[in-house]
């Protein structure tokens, strides 16, 4: 598969951003988080992982989007579509960007959006952005939710960027009976596992999480222990691989020699929990009709927290499958499925999958685990 977008990808990003600046009266969007700045650019960098600099991308409600980036970054950003770009010799503390900025967004004139909803955060020092506003003089507002619904709804191109990227987990979770085995510590799992979707693709793995135990485990989010798998623990492995800056995010449960009867169980409930999902994943749908849908197979009430998320540039972005949220399904979202159950006391045991809505039935990006545990 090919890596990056075709220019088409990024026009049709800024003509939906800059439609709805319009209307929402906006002269410009402020951008300054990675995810943010590389759906309009294409700058795809682990340079990120530094918090010395801080990085902007000017969106005018008319005309190409301007970055405003360290010095350091100008050679990557001109490989992309952008054209104009405008760097200072970061860091510098006595003045890191700020009139640059300031002078970029008076050119370009208010008022001006900033993403303000949920998951959404300024990265660069508060004392910064105030200057920043002080200084070019302009109104700032919050951005209408114009950048987290346009990435909320996947073109195919990056469809078909999540669907690669699943796949390479699936073929590393394929080879899980390779690495998993009674006597080998945990840690060294995750390690080998790590190792196995390098192997098969992966750019990076950003995530990984799992844990082991009799009938089940404790949480979905501990890092290994060194304690060794034990015939008739549960392991599950839940990874969130990167391929081209696109996260797959989804798990799998093994028993070690043998499933207890309680385990198989468990594991064929949540098979029939992520079907009931599945079917429910419609357009017109809303995240809570999903969650309803999988908690009506497992039993879980309101304070059994989350059952999928949004999933995209971001290991979770967007809508929340929960109660509370009535965000409507639209074709071209892509969602986990993720229902859990209680096996015990202290234990529980929790599936995990990629889909994206289309047009009528949902269409699945990972292959679904199935009703039958398999052994390690």
């Amino acid at each position: 598969m090919k890596r990056g977008f075709e220019p088409a990808e990024y026009h049709a990003r800024l003509a939906a951003a800059q439609a709805r600046m319009n209307l929402a009266g906006l002269g410009a969007l402020l951008l300054t988080t990675e995810p943010e700045i590389r759906y309009f650019t294409g700058f795809l960098t682990r340079f990120w992982e530094s918090p010395s600099r801080s990085w902007f991308l000017v969106l005018p409600v008319s005309g190409p989007p301007i970055a405003v980036i360290p010095s350091i970054g100008a050679a990557l950003m001109a490989q992309t579509w952008i054209s104009d770009i405008r760097v200072w010799p970061a860091p510098d503390p006595e003045d890191d960007g700020i009139t640059l900025l300031a002078a970029t967004l008076r050119e370009v004139g208010g008022p001006v959006g900033v993403p303000s909803g949920p998951e959404s955060y300024l990265r660069l020092p508060l004392r910064s952005f105030a200057q920043v506003k002080a200084v070019s003089g302009l109104e700032f507002t919050h951005d209408d939710g114009i950048v987290a619904a346009l990435r909320a709804v996947k073109s195919e191109a990056e469809i078909a960027k999540i669907a690669h990227v699943c796949a390479i987990g699936g073929r590393a979770f394929d080879r899980v009976g390779e690495i998993a085995r009674e006597g080998v510590p945990l840690s060294a799992v995750f390690r080998d596992f790590q190792r196995a979707l390098l192997e098969e693709g992966a750019d990076l793995v950003a995530y990984i999480a799992g844990g082991a135990g009799q009938d089940g485990y404790g949480d979905v989010i501990s890092p290994a222990s060194d304690a060794a798998l034990e015939r008739g623990d549960v392991l599950m492995l839940d990874t969130g691989a990167v391929w081209d800056g696109y996260f797959c995010d989804f798990d799998r449960n093994y028993a070690v020699g043998a499933a207890s009867g309680n385990a198989a169980l468990a594991h064929a409930q949540l098979a029939e929990a992520v079907e009931a999902g599945f079917e429910a994943a419609r357009p017109g749908a809303r995240a809570c009709d999903v969650y309803a849908a999988m908690a009506a197979i497992t039993g879980a009430g309101e304070g059994s927290g989350r059952l999928g998320h949004g999933l995209g540039m971001q290991l979770t972005e967007g809508l929340s499958l929960i109660p509370q949220d009535r965000t409507e399904l639209l074709p071209g979202m892509v969602i986990t499925l993720e229902p859990g159950v209680t096996t015990g006391p202290g234990t529980i045991m929790v599936a995990e999958e990629n889909i994206v809505i289309r047009q009528g039935a949902a269409q699945p990006l990972t292959r679904f685990a199935g009703s039958v545990m398999p052994a390690v």
